[in-house]
């Protein structure tokens, strides 16, 4: 019968037969059932005592579940026939002794499906891909509870060695799966331990709610792999067998999906490809979609794929679900009938909404600081002339032209002058001074910046391109005057292997500095990492957290020391900005380029002549002519605005007028006069609103920004030289040291009658002599286990400040820290190098005893009070006991001493002690 002829309900059978057969079902009518035909039976019309039901499904010849039918037109009507459907569901069949209700329960149009397991403990329905096949149904009928029953019976959670981070959103998410609640969003800070909570709450799915299978979702390789070695590795807390010894743990790596594998790791792209049947190029899978280019034309839909149908998994975990879930690839994930868990530390409003708002944990940034989970940050600026203001480059003086790509130059006279904005540095002009000029102040100003270092502290650099990164790492060479291994490129695009790079970089001495443009400025776990240079400007709020969250995870001093040896302690980390990337307008990550592997030229085409009018055209188009637009040149611009007759950014603006959703309705409503037009209105004065877009564009315009697109060259200036022009610490120097000083003296404050040398320089002015250098050591842990941020280098830099003191650090914590507290005392008005206040002490003493009766001491015994001064300097205190320790013991030690000054030697001892410590 022709399709036109047929009734709404008939056509919707027709749907629905296809995804049956689909779905791996037998469809038999009731006058011809042979249940042998197949695992899987569905038999129409079969009659029960309350009247015939549209479908009932049979498993290996028993009745397991209905489908109740309806017309399309009822897709959004579904949920008020399920009571219908239910009373098919327990009503008592013919010819078959049925003596419980079915369990499974499926409406559908053929386009919608919904399905309810009635044995579950609230039985609730969702919309499903697709019917579940009959293998799938047999083993549910087959097993003594539903997933979402054996929920309910996860034991508690064992708390050893978890964070209260962990442990929270490990309760709340278990608490949500128990609820049946089919999303779940995981925020948890960089560092924080996500994939370790991920991985113990699969555990626990698998050994306690029988899960079948698990799929980890990621976006790229790279975080595949760091995956694929978390779950291995992970050793559960009631067993002490490696989780790879007890499941079963995949990395998807080719068209081949293991029906064994507990767990399978794979990125959101392969999972694409494997659903469409088709193979995938691995350099498809080294950047996220998010930021790249995908390459086909366009994302197709997904279909029904009976190798991986949508019950597979059935949960879901999406690693950096903030990211790469959006637009045509979220229909990857809305495939499976499977539970969604998100993990991000960045989540922004797409976040929230498609995990429907059921954030299950809330631990952010300055929470993981404040827990010692993860370490803060201080920001150091480096500002010069041209990365400011750029440059011009005169006419008549000779140029160098360089291939980005092959980075083969020539040489040519300049035909006119050419000012070049500091957006255009790195990208069409390369200008190699600016880079030395900012690397050269890194490298002069990091005395100040990690105080004692006596290498330089595990630095990354982002770097725009692949070309701006090897410029980077040549000068970084040169600057430091190191070799190959002190500065490597970390990218998807350089020669050596970048894993093999990334591996030296976090364990090994070398490299000190790596150069990135985009391969670990995500999820990649760095903990040595102290210092991040940015060398390019991000805008993009959420990817700026994400960089910044490779420098902010926390390591053991130890640990630390193996690849930083003079390093104390990861107490923060810096970056060092030298860009503006701390200051400039970030934004939501909300790619307006949906369509970014349809060539310009097409899409430009498309959207003029009338065959590209959706919206996804029209935002894809406005916001490449906006890159374009941030881009050109001045001559370039006027290039473009001499063919349009406007300039590009109205064209831009136009565009995205057009289809804006509030002024199509406003133009509705004083076109109809209607207070609510109708959807038909609506979409008329859109459609008039985006035709007088495209009409601004022309041929000749779309061939004139599509030449200027491919322009790639870039223009090396080696004429003008970059001037540094602001090298500090960032925010208002006074309020920040005047913060720092504020919270040293307070923590004194509190501690100051429990710990014992607080409370003698406190409280006992008269026993301050008494002081030796275990009560400094005493307090210098303990200052360093609670406020790991008041390390004293730090604290010294703060006061340094305040009171104008010039010069280098001190060369030891200790000695710092007796400066900072007699001067947060009160006992030193001004901040006071302790040596110096030795030598002041000690010179002072000398003149006082020669100017009194008492005969002056001799050559050798001036020898033996130098010894003296000098312990002093570094131990606080001297007793009789250390005159047995160096350097005194090389001169003869205690009896010497003795012999020197006799019954007085005890007195210089203590005069000695008494005049440093006053």
């Amino acid at each position: 019968m022709n399709d036109e002829n047929k009734h709404p309900e008939q056509l919707a059978r027709d749907k629905i037969d296809a995804a049956l057969r689909a779905s791996g079902w037998e469809i038999q009518d009731k006058s011809s059932i042979d249940l042998g035909a197949s695992l899987g039976v569905a038999v129409r019309e079969y009659q029960t005592d309350v009247g015939p039901a549209d479908y009932v499904l049979f498993v290996d010849r028993q009745p397991v579940g209905v489908v109740e039918a309806k017309p399309e037109n009822w897709g959004h009507r579904l949920t008020i026939v399920e009571d219908q459907s239910t009373t098919y569901a327990q009503a008592k069949l013919k010819w078959v002794e049925n003596t419980r209700p079915l369990p499974f329960v499926y409406e559908s149009t053929g386009t919608v499906t919904r399905f309810t397991d009635a044995r579950d403990p609230k039985p609730r329905s969702r919309e499903v891909f697709s019917f579940h096949r009959p293998e799938t149904l047999k083993e549910w009928a087959d097993a003594p509870k539903s997933l979402r029953a054996a929920l309910q019976d996860l034991p508690a959670l064992p708390t050893d060695g978890l964070r209260d981070c962990q442990i929270n959103a490990i309760t709340n998410l278990e608490a949500s799966l128990k609820q049946g609640r089919p999303r779940a969003l995981v925020q948890m800070a960089t560092g924080s331990g996500k994939t370790f909570t991920a991985i113990t709450e699969v555990y626990r799915l698998l050994k306690f709610a029988k899960a079948r299978r698990v799929l980890f979702l990621v976006d790229t390789r790279n975080l595949g792999e760091q995956a694929e070695q978390e779950f291995l590795s992970y050793v559960p807390n009631d067993d002490n067998r490696k989780f790879g010894e007890l499941y079963s743990v995949q990395r998807l790596k080719s068209a081949f999906v293991p029906s064994d594998a507990q767990v399978c790791i794979s990125t959101i792209q392969r999972m694409y490809s494997l659903l469409k049947g088709e193979e995938l190029d691995e350099a498809a899978e080294d950047t996220n979609p998010a930021e790249t280019q995908f390459k086909r034309r366009e994302l197709l839909p997904v279909v029904y794929n009976p190798k991986i149908p949508p019950e597979f998994f059935d949960v879901i975990i999406i690693d950096e679900c903030h990211r790469s879930i959006y637009n045509l690839w979220c229909q990857v994930v809305e495939y499976f009938d499977s539970f969604l868990i998100g993990l991000t530390a960045t989540p922004d409003a797409r976040t929230y909404g498609f995990f429907r708002k059921n954030v299950v944990s809330e631990y952010t940034h300055e929470d993981a600081v404040a827990d010692g989970v993860n370490v803060g940050n201080e920001v150091f600026l480096i500002e010069t002339e041209i990365t400011t203001r750029g440059a011009e480059i005169k006419a008549r003086q000779l140029v160098e032209r360089r291939e980005k790509l092959t980075r083969k130059s020539r040489w040519e006279q300049q035909d006119e002058d050419e000012a070049y904005s500091a957006k255009q540095l790195d990208r069409s002009v390369v200008n190699p001074d600016q880079i030395r000029t900012v690397i050269r102040a890194f490298r002069d100003k990091l005395p100040e910046i990690f105080p004692g270092r006596t290498e330089v502290p595990k630095t990354l650099i982002f770097a725009k391109t692949d070309s701006h990164a090897d410029d980077i790492i040549k000068i970084v060479r040169e600057e430091f005057g190191e070799g190959n291994q002190f500065c490597k490129k970390v990218t998807y695009g350089s020669k050596e292997d970048p894993k093999s790079v990334l591996a030296s970089f976090r364990n090994d001495y070398y490299p000190r500095i790596a150069v990135t443009v985009d391969m670990i400025a995500t999820g990649t776990d760095v903990k040595p990492l102290e210092c991040l240079l940015f060398m390019r400007d991000v805008r993009s709020r959420n990817y700026f957290e994400q960089m910044k969250g490779r420098g902010t995870r926390v390591l053991d001093a130890d640990e630390l020391r193996k690849v930083t040896p003079s390093a104390r302690a990861k107490t923060h980390y810096v970056i060092v900005d030298a860009v503006g990337v701390t200051k400039s307008v970030k934004t939501a990550s909300q790619p307006l380029d949906t369509k970014p592997s349809v060539p310009l030229k097409d899409l430009a085409m498309g959207v003029m002549m009338g065959a590209a009018r959706d919206d996804d055209s029209i935002s894809s188009l406005a916001a490449r002519l906006d890159r374009i637009d941030r881009q050109i040149e001045p001559a370039q611009r006027k290039q473009v605005e001499e063919v349009a007759g406007r300039p590009l950014r109205e064209i831009v603006r136009a565009l995205f007028d057009a289809i804006d959703p509030v002024a199509a309705e406003a133009e509705a409503k004083a076109a109809t006069g209607a207070e609510e037009p109708t959807e038909e209105a609506v979409k008329a004065a859109r459609d008039a609103r985006v035709s007088k877009a495209a009409g601004l564009l022309t041929g000749p315009l779309i061939e004139t920004i599509d030449t200027i697109r491919r322009d790639l060259e870039q223009t090396v200036d080696h004429e003008n030289l970059d001037t540094l022009t602001r090298a500090e610490w960032a925010g208002d120097a006074d309020e920040n040291a005047k913060k720092i000083a504020a919270e040293f003296e307070a923590w004194l404050n509190e501690n100051r009658d429990r710990i014992e040398a607080l409370t003698i320089i406190y409280s006992q002015p008269a026993r301050r002599k008494e002081i030796t250098y275990a009560m400094i050591r005493d307090l210098a842990d303990r200052l360093r286990a609670e406020r790991p941020n008041l390390a004293p280098l730090n604290v010294w830099r703060a006061y340094a400040h305040l009171d104008d003191v010039k010069g280098d650090s001190p060369a030891s914590e200790l000695t710092a820290l007796v400066a900072l507290v007699r001067r947060a005392a009160g006992i030193d008005k001004t901040l006071t190098r302790h040596s110096d206040r030795v030598r002041r002490a000690f010179q002072t003493w000398v003149m006082g005893r020669h100017a009194g009766t008492t005969e002056k001491f001799s050559e050798e015994q001036m020898q033996w009070l130098h010894m003296i001064r000098d312990h002093l300097m570094t131990s606080f205190h001297i007793a009789p006991d250390d005159l047995d320790l160096a350097p005194f013991d090389a001169h003869g030690g205690l009896g010497r001493m003795y012999r020197l000054f006799g019954e007085e030697m005890e007195t210089v001892m203590d005069e000695l002690n008494a005049a440093v410590s006053a």
